[in-house]
């Protein structure tokens, strides 16, 4: 082959040699190339499939979401008993201003005077304008802020009182059964008669019943001083409590149904 080439002139030989030179040449471009991307593949195989700061990132996130899926029911739970939606120690504006000071401990009035159905009842019952009307027919009968009585009176229209104590729908609560068994009106309603507008002193959750009904001893007292607010036992209000559970045959209940229904 050699031979045959030399016997060419000299610009063909020369054209053989430089492609020669080419083949080779591209032969190791390819060669090089072929190495060059193998690395190339070994690096990507090696390298992170996420950035480095990514795991600090991912471990974040997952305690921020463990610790809202605690924080939000939590808070939700602590927000519901808060006084401002318990309405603790609020008084609830009425239409009529109601001093519960003078009325009872002025006038000598008891709860069940306007409060009638209180021991026959679920619901202790608001007093009509008629039952208002027997006493403000002979005194006060112009006074200005009895106007939205008397026009309820000769309306024959209830008096729309705002309510102070509310309790879930769910809920189902009976007043006569706990005022046959001794719990007064303090208990649950607190000194209604230091209070010019009445509120609630007490957030009537269930855990507020529930402490009640495992242990009644503390709330109970004789069925004549039920609408006492001032009456205290005479001796260890523990002893006390006790001997009224027993008289008055006190077991409340602490299943479900009795509170839903």
């Amino acid at each position: 082959m050699r031979s045959a080439l030399l016997a060419f002139p000299g610009p063909i030989v020369t054209w053989v040699r430089r492609a020669r030179v080419l083949l080779t040449g591209r032969g190791l471009t390819l060669e090089v190339d072929i190495a060059h991307d193998e690395a190339k593949g070994d690096e990507a195989r090696t390298r992170p499939l996420f950035p480095v700061w990514s795991t600090a990132v991912f471990r974040l996130l997952l305690v921020l979401g463990v610790a809202a899926l605690v924080s939000i029911p939590a808070g939700l739970w602590a927000w519901e008993r808060t006084p401002y939606i318990t309405g603790v120690g609020t008084p609830r504006p009425q239409p009529v201003k109601f001093d519960h000071r003078h009325h009872v401990r002025d006038d000598g009035i008891a709860c069940t005077y306007c409060h009638g159905d209180v021991a026959r009842s679920a619901s202790a019952g608001m007093p009509a304008a008629s039952l208002c009307m027997g006493c403000h027919s002979q005194i006060w009968t112009n006074s200005a802020e009895l106007a939205p009585v008397r026009q309820a009176y000769f309306a024959d229209a209830p008096l729309a009182w705002n309510r102070v104590t509310r309790l879930p729908e769910f809920v189902y609560f009976n007043h006569s059964i706990h005022v046959s068994k001794g719990v007064g009106c303090v208990s649950c309603h607190g000194r209604v008669d230091r209070m010019a507008q009445v509120y609630a002193v007490e957030p009537f959750t269930m855990q507020f019943c529930l402490d009640c009904h495992r242990s009644p001893e503390a709330r109970l007292r004789p069925l004549s001083e039920i609408t006492n607010m001032e009456w205290q036992p005479s001796g260890s209000a523990a002893d006390s409590g006790a001997r009224l559970r027993q008289q008055l045959n006190v077991e409340p209940p602490t299943d479900c149904t009795t509170c839903h229904r």
